[in-house]
């Protein structure tokens, strides 16, 4: 399924993203986005420069970013095997899955500190 650039904004960036990792993190958070075409419309490069305490710009993303950041690899790879067990019919059932189905709560301690620890071996 593919995401447009307003409803990553809208819909994943305002309405959930961004405020979960205010309330988790304050201010003190990096956001690490790629070049996907919804990343880097102007629209969201604007809000985000708004919404983030410092923004990197596009020169600087990296171009594929899963080995860059092996705890979102790895996480992404659990979830996306949580929302994709059984077709899905169209966005709204991609949302409510996703939303239903993945929870920080529901993956193991264990899955996020190795994740985690893979970080400082690639530092």
């Amino acid at each position: 399924m593919k995401v447009d650039s307003k409803n990553y904004r809208e819909d994943l960036l305002k309405k959930h993203m961004l405020p979960v990792m205010r309330r988790i993190a304050g201010n003190t958070f990096v956001f690490q986005q790629h070049h996907v075409p919804a990343h880097q419309t102007c629209e969201t490069v604007q809000l985000l420069q708004q919404e983030t305490l410092d923004f990197i710009f596009l020169d600087l993303w990296p171009p594929n970013s899963p080995d860059i950041n092996p705890v979102d690899y790895r996480i992404w790879g659990l979830t996306q095997e949580c929302v994709y067990k059984t077709p899905l019919h169209d966005t709204s059932d991609w949302k409510h899955r996703f939303i239903d189905t993945m929870s920080w709560a529901s993956i193991p301690q264990n899955v996020i500190d190795e994740a985690v620890g893979q970080l400082y071996l690639h530092a």
